[in-house]
Parts: C-alpha cells; structure tokens; sequence
C-alpha cells in the first residue's frame, strides 16, 4: 500500500533516470493542485465564501476532502453536506474518519468567520444523524450572525501553514512534556482529551503496535484495494485529481516513468515498489519522538465532528510551535483485519468503549518530532466542492 501522500526512495535503480538530461523531463509542477493554499483571503465579495476557502484547507482522511456546501438563498447560511462518493468505505467503514474530517472543516469555518466578525451557529445533524453509513442528510446547517466581540482565535494564522509531516523526524530534538501540554491547553471541554507519551518504554511500545497495524492495512485485500484506487503518482494524475494519496516529485515521476512506481508493482509484495513503501512507513513510525491521543467520552456524530475540531485545534497549535505531527490512523479503523491491534491501542491507553476502565472512543492517534516541512498537500479549488441549495 502506499504511504499516505509521500514516498521518498533513495539508491533505487530507477532514480539513474535522472541523468543525461532526462530529469528536467520529469520534474514536478503541483502548482495547480496547490492553488486552493495561494487563494485564502483573496476576498470572494461574500464573508461565507471567505471562510470557506480556509476551511477547504481541513485536514481528512486519505484527503478525500468530503465536503459539499450549498449556499443557502439567505446570503447568512449555508448547508454542509458529505460527498457520498469520496467515503472510505473498506479503510473507514463507519464513517467515523470521514466526520472527523467534516468536524475539522467546520472549526477552520468558524475561525476564518471570527475574523471577519462573525460567530457561527451550527446545528449538527438537523435532520438526524446516520449510522453505521452517512447519507444524503445535511452534516450541518451554518448561520453568520454579526458579532462585534466574536474573539479570533490566535490559531488561525496558522492554518495556511499547517502540514502533515511525512518525514522522518530529527532523532536529536526530544518533545517535551511542556510543549504537549501548551498543545492540551487549545482544547475547549467538548473538543475531547488529549492524553501522550514521551517517555522511552510507552513510545517503543506505541511504535510496536503501529507498525504491527500498518502491516495489517497493507495485507488488508479491501483497504489495499481502496488506497491503489485512490493513489495518484506524478504530477499529471495529481494535478487532475487533487486529492487521495499523491506521490510526487522527481523521484517519483523517475521511478513511475522507468515503470517501478506503479501501482500493480505496489500491489506485489515481492516487489521493490511494495518493500520500499513498508519499509519507508516504518521509518516514519520509528522516528516518532512523542505520540498523543485524542479521545471522547461517546462515539456519536456529534462527537466525532468535535473529534475534528479539537484534532485542527491540535495540529494548528503544533504548528504554532514548530513541532510535526502526522496521524496514524491505522489502528484505530474499524475494519476486521484490524481487530487485534484496534484492541490493543485501547488496551495501552485504557479507553475502552463501552465498557472497561473509562467509558469512550480514541479518535486520533498522532506522531510528534521535529522535521522539515513539506510542500501543501493538494486540494481542490472551493468552487468544485459548491452545489445548488435544493440539491
């Protein structure tokens, strides 16, 4: 399977391509597919649509980015819904990472309007909540209301440069109990708990038992199907589908071009493409330097679309101090392969829904370090994700 988003191979014969020339034939232009990072506060002459193009900016699972708003003929509201079509249904069979994603859409919404001066009244699920699946029902239906004293928050700015690290992270530079606990402090109560680890023995133990849940999303025949449906290499896939798992760059338009990256190479596990891959996952995971969780009390779609606001709040306010993050979702996903490890992260940090030690639902687990910061994951431009408000 691949990496989510990122691959960086070195010493692969296929790299030697770059020579004599050939390199400047495979460079990498993602400039379009970044485009959506280069428009926020460009002014669109309608306060929800300048929110909205920070809040297309919201992290989600494999990027599917699953929002879909209609503006509402009250130029005041809006609906969110989800894109049916861009659900995980191997990797995230309950929808339960999909609403987070949702969650984290509408907390970047909510700051973009604080600072214009508007407070946000949301009504979640108005027509009630699905499960186990999402369906045609609004998310959410959104209200701007004029409030002089709406207070901004100091998270905001950092939301253009907020990324998902996938590089391995400086062995070096510990993360210190102070800098996770100022993460903590961003939490508002119904954002969920956040609770970590950065001592040796719990950080070797949380590496164990993600790479042993990688391994099994890779040897998943669904979820390894599902993420090949939706990886993109090189610039052209990405630049006309800015979404799922993009992996690019020279390196990669190289190897995809000498037909070592692809993804029927990714799909066999004797080939180099497949141990790379592993092997690469693997090295982000060992060169984790903290971990931290966040949980909720219950696992509702009200709950998870806080999980989604108190994750951006979290992953903003690392980005505030300089600090990497990355989640690894894979032990957390509901699907059968990953029964074991899915008990066991609960195990370790003693969550256990329903019934155990402390009633509740781990929501995200994340990787902490210091590393180099990556180029914007792609994304699509906000008006291919606007429908008509009677769709």
């Amino acid at each position: 399977m691949a990496t989510r988003r990122a691959i960086l191979w070195t010493g692969v014969g296929g790299v030697a391509l770059m020579g004599a020339g050939l390199g400047a034939l495979l460079h990498s232009d993602l400039s379009e597919a970044r485009a959506p990072w280069r428009a926020v506060g460009a002014g669109f002459g309608d306060k929800r649509l300048d929110a909205l193009s920070y809040a297309v900016l919201a992290p989600s699972p494999h990027n599917m980015q699953p929002w879909l708003i209609a503006l509402d003929d009250d130029d005041n509201a809006l609906t969110l819904y989800c894109d049916l079509d861009r659900r995980l249904p191997e990797t995230d069979p309950q929808d339960r990472q999909i609403v987070i994603g949702l969650g984290a859409f509408l907390e970047i919404m909510r700051q973009a309007a604080a600072e214009q001066g508007y407070a946000l009244e949301v009504d979640a699920f108005p027509q009630g909540a699905a499960a186990p699946r999402l369906d045609q029902r609004p998310v959410a239906t959104v209200r701007f209301v004029k409030d002089a004293s709406a207070a901004k928050d100091p998270l905001f700015a950092h939301i253009p440069a907020r990324r998902t690290s996938r590089v391995p992270f400086d062995q070096g530079r510990p993360v210190s109990a102070d800098i996770l606990k100022a993460l903590d402090s961003v939490l508002r109560p119904e954002d969920g708990e956040f609770e970590w680890a950065n001592d040796a023995e719990n950080i070797s133990e949380l590496k164990r038992i993600c790479r042993d849940g990688w391994i099994a999303e890779v040897g998943a025949p669904g979820p390894h199907r599902e993420s090949m449906r939706l990886t993109r290499i090189g610039e052209k896939e990405i630049n006309a589908a800015p979404d799922g798992i993009s992996l690019a760059g020279p390196v990669m338009e190289g190897l995809h071009f000498a037909g070592v990256l692809t993804r029927e190479k990714m799909s066999d596990p004797d080939s180099v493409a497949n141990v790379e891959t592993i092997n690469f996952y693997n090295g982000l995971i060992d060169s984790a330097m903290a971990f931290g969780w966040l949980s909720t009390a219950g696992n509702s779609r009200t709950d998870q679309l806080r999980a989604g606001a108190g994750w951006v709040r979290l992953h903003l306010a690392a980005t505030q101090r300089g600090l990497s993050m990355q989640p690894l979702s894979q032990v957390l996903q509901e699907f059968s392969e990953m029964a074991e490890y899915y008990e066991e992260i609960h195990d370790f940090t003693g969550i256990r829904a329903p019934q155990g030690p402390r009633d509740g639902r781990l929501q995200g687990l994340f990787r902490f370090g210091y590393g180099a910061t990556p180029a914007p994951a792609p994304r699509w431009p906000l008006e291919t994700r606007l429908i008509a408000a009677d769709a």
